[in-house]
């Protein structure tokens, strides 16, 4: 198979190694077994599926569906439960651990880091007056940053990237190309997908004799660090309060969060979503894709949204809710194979 097929492809990707299976199993926080032919010191040059991994790559399992892909590959190790341990096939090497998936990323990881920051200042860059720059920033081609924008050390900002007057950007974050900023406090690691538009007016209008009349949306935008935000996603700043994304957060591609809205830390925000201004996200939620969820409500700590699903109202902490209007998911289910049933029943007047 062309090396450029493999995952990693050396034209989009950084590649490290080669590293010896005892790092992999250090950088895992794995336990080693090594198996007939294999020790700590066997090398390994990159990552890839079970299906297609040779005997200088590492693969993983994490469900038991592939079982009889794990029997056939000719991996060089394996990354796997405790569970699959007896099916590791002979030659084949194993990183045994409870968290197969973390592991994986951990690995894949040391293989690919991410691209590494090239200090510069592109000469097609506009800069504001009294814009700061910290040390080791990387300013992309065409990006404009606007007066009294700050941005923090180690921070990359890709090609077309517009940073507004005033803005706030912490150290090492990621801003994606054609992102725009404004209104915003942002904290330190964070990544912004391309595309993505932070800090734009709310949707917040009165009616008046003559139309619609636009309400003055003067907050901001917080942005915690730690924080993803997928391409083409887009937070409004709050109408008289901040607009909160809390630490860890994830958002997904393509999600809307309204003005003044508040998600908590590691929230999980799933494409095409969308959360109604003033909305209260606990701690750890999650919001599957499409799910849908009116303003003024609040989302309790660890709660689940399932998909499509539209919440009118609150939802209590660690429920898991689906359908719409939004209910649990027992009682969704039981809804379902109810009309089930009732569909099937044939038609006394036919029949």
């Amino acid at each position: 198979m062309d090396v450029a097929s493999l995952p990693g492809d050396p034209r989009f990707f950084t590649r490290l190694g080669p590293f010896p299976a005892a790092r992999l199993a250090e950088v895992a926080e794995a336990e080693l077994v090594c198996g007939e032919g294999g020790s700590p010191e066997t090398l390994f040059r990159g990552v890839a599926p079970l299906q297609a991994a040779t005997a200088a790559e590492v693969s993983f399992l994490d469900n038991r569906r592939y079982l009889p892909q794990l029997g056939e590959t000719r991996a060089g190790a394996v990354i796997l439960s405790p569970a699959f341990r007896e099916r590791l096939p002979d030659g084949v090497m194993g990183l045994i651990t409870k968290s197969p998936y973390l592991a994986w990323a951990r690995v894949a990881s040391l293989f690919h880091p991410p691209v590494p920051v090239r200090p510069g200042l592109h000469p097609s860059a506009v800069i504001g007056e009294g814009a700061e720059l910290g040390e080791s920033v990387e300013i992309g081609p065409f990006v404009v940053i606007g007066a009294g924008a700050r941005i923090g050390a180690g921070t990359a900002v890709a090609a077309h990237a517009v940073v507004g007057e005033g803005v706030v950007i912490g150290e090492r974050c990621r801003i994606g190309a054609h992102v725009s900023i404004s209104h915003a406090m942002i904290g330190d690691r964070v990544t912004l997908h391309p595309g993505v538009r932070i800090g734009q007016d709310g949707f917040g209008f009165a009616v008046g004799p003559a139309g619609f009349e636009t309400v003055p949306q003067l907050g901001r935008v917080v942005i915690e660090n730690d924080v993803e935000i997928g391409a083409n996603s887009t937070i409004d700043r709050g109408s008289m309060r901040d607009t909160v994304i809390g630490a860890g957060t994830r958002i997904d591609n393509l999600v809307q969060i309204g003005h003044n809205a508040k998600l908590g830390r590691c929230c999980i925000v799933v494409s095409q979503a969308g959360i109604s201004g003033s909305t209260e996200l606990g701690d750890f939620v999650t919001i599957a894709a499409q799910a849908g969820l009116i303003g003024h409500i609040k989302i309790g700590e660890k709660a689940r949204v399932g998909a499509q699903c539209g919440v009118m109202s609150d939802v209590e902490a660690g429920a898991d809710v689906i359908g719409s209007p939004a209910m649990p998911f027992r009682e969704f289910f039981r809804n379902v194979a109810v009309l089930r049933k009732l569909a099937k029943r044939p038609d006394k007047e036919t029949g």
